[in-house]
């Protein structure tokens, strides 16, 4: 894929507008040639790129970005790696991740899910549907009512007993 998907480019256009990112994290073609037209535009932003086709690439622990963009990636590595790309992103503190993958047999909506991620749209294309993914850590986990003291069995002992 030389040219990236007009949909495609203009979803990932769309996400960085609305994120406002001072660092990103790119990760495929398509994500590489929107972030390079982002950087154009804001050439203050810190841009990393990180090329899986590299057998020695690796994401240094210290690399937290506030968005990550991933396309063209999953489709060719092996579950366990794509798997183990998608946890250090998210485990590292990248603040929003965006995934596009087109259909890809060794990839489940449930994968996605059991990462944390969220399914946000389907773009049809000339070489096939894609998906979009995203993470956020903002809305990743949700307050509960219940988590505080005021729905506990004892709320009047709060704080005040340790055992």
């Amino acid at each position: 894929m030389t040219n990236p998907e007009p949909n495609a480019a203009a979803i990932l256009a769309r996400i960085l507008d609305t994120a406002q990112p001072d660092s990103l994290l790119c990760c495929g073609t398509t994500a590489l040639q929107v972030a390079r037209l982002w950087c154009d535009q804001k050439p203050d932003t810190h841009l990393q790129l990180l090329d899986m086709t590299d057998p020695n690439a690796e994401l240094p622990p210290d690399s937290v970005k506030d968005l990550a963009l991933v396309t063209d990636t999953l489709e060719h590595l092996p579950f366990d790696e794509g798997a183990l790309l998608l946890g250090q992103l998210r485990n590292y503190g990248t603040h929003q991740i965006a995934v596009l993958v087109g259909e890809t047999p060794g990839w489940a909506f449930t994968d996605f899910i059991g990462l944390g991620f969220r399914r946000h749209a389907e773009i049809e294309t000339d070489n096939g549907t894609l998906t979009l993914y995203t993470y956020n850590l903002d809305t990743y986990n949700h307050k509960r009512a219940w988590n505080n003291p005021d729905n506990w069995a004892n709320p009047e002992m709060w704080g005040k007993a340790w055992w």
